[in-house]
Order: structure tokens, then sequence, then C-alpha cells
């Protein structure tokens, strides 16, 4: 098979455009653009996180979701193109129910951090709920697939499901989120006072994480 990619450097997006599969080129700040960045910004971040020492399971599982966002990838270059399947969320979800059995309940809320493997994988969780962000303002106007944006939504989820395993498995604990009137430092008595709209806001953040 011949070279697929012969010459990196074109010019041709000089001018701050670029091209689509389809042949037209668009504005490099386009959201068609934009989402296909997001996209591989997720790609290049779960990539670093397969550097890490993982299981067996979770590296075979990362190495397969690589290429399903490479796949996605390919969906937002080509308007109109399909290249993933209901399956493709499927799996995510059967992933995710296996290393969520091994897992306490959840009754805080968690920061980002623990182990660097599972601050890496809160990373990817965070770029992932942007990209599903710009793929879902990118469907209110062009045709995006239901599995494309059902592939975002629950891989945000095993994310952070997968940032409680890696710290299980390494034997530290979960970053516990501690509101402010739980803090050791002395702090003004209207401080200490619950805060039910930084409440109401952390709830809103968490829905936001798990939607």
């Amino acid at each position: 098979m011949g070279h697929r990619l012969s010459r990196i450097v074109t010019r041709t997006g000089d001018d701050g455009t670029t091209g689509l599969g389809d042949g037209r080129r668009v504005g490099k700040d386009a959201p068609r653009v934009a989402a296909l960045g997001d996209v591989d910004e997720l790609n290049s971040v779960i990539g670093v996180l397969l550097v890490e020492a993982l299981p067996d399971n979770v590296t075979s599982w990362l190495s397969a979701i690589q290429h399903d966002l490479f796949d996605l990838g390919s969906e937002l270059a080509v308007p109109g193109y399909v290249a993933l399947s209901e399956q493709q969320p499927l799996a995510l979800e059967e992933w995710l129910a296996v290393m969520n059995a091994d897992l306490p309940m959840l009754k805080e809320f968690i920061l980002p951090g623990g182990s660097r493997a599972a601050a890496l994988a809160h990373q990817a969780r965070s770029v992932c709920r942007r990209a599903e962000r710009a793929v879902v303002a990118l469907a209110r106007d062009e045709g995006v697939s239901a599995a494309a944006r059902q592939y975002l939504n629950r891989l945000s989820d095993l994310l952070f499901v997968l940032a409680r395993y890696l710290n299980k498995l390494q034997g530290v604990p979960d970053v516990l989120w501690q509101p402010r009137r739980q803090q050791t430092l002395k702090q003004p008595e209207s401080l200490q006072r619950p805060s039910w709209p930084l409440f109401h806001a952390c709830c809103h953040q968490l829905r936001a994480m798990r939607n």
C-alpha cells in the first residue's frame, strides 16, 4: 500500500481555512472544525494516559477508544458520513459497569486527583465534556449521528469511573471536596454558615459532569 500521507506541509491553510473530507474549504474556527479539534485533543490526552502503567484490561479499552475517536473524527471531517454504530456506546457501558462494580458507593463530591493516572483520566473526562458540547452545538445546525453524541456522553461517564477505579487499584483515596464550612482554617462567620447557593452550584456541576 502506498503512503497515505506523503505531504505534511501544504501551505493551503495559511489563509485560515482548512479542507473537509468532501472537498469543501471552511474556516479553521468553523463549528465542525472546532468539534473535530476537541475530539483530536481528547484522543491525545488518552494517549498520554496510556503511557502510564495500567492494567491490561484498561489498556485494551483505552486503545479501542482511541480508534473509536478517530472514527468519530472521520465523521466530523466528512459531513454525512457515519462511522460509529450503537455498538460502540454499548461497549462503553459494559466496561463502565465492570469497573463500577468494584467501587464503593460515591457519597461525596470528589476533586480531580489522587494518583497520576487518575488525574489524567479526570483531565480526559473534562476534555471529553468539551468535545461533547462542541458536537452538540454542531448538531443544532448540521447533521451529526446519534451514535456520535451518545458515545461522547458515555465516554465521559466511563472516564469518571476509570479515575476512581485507578485510584482504588493503586491504593490511593479519592480526593474529597471539602466545603468552606469544613475547612480547618478560621474564617469569617459569614463564610462558616452553610452556603445554599454554593451547594446548588455544586449540584449543578455534578449533574453537568455526569449527565
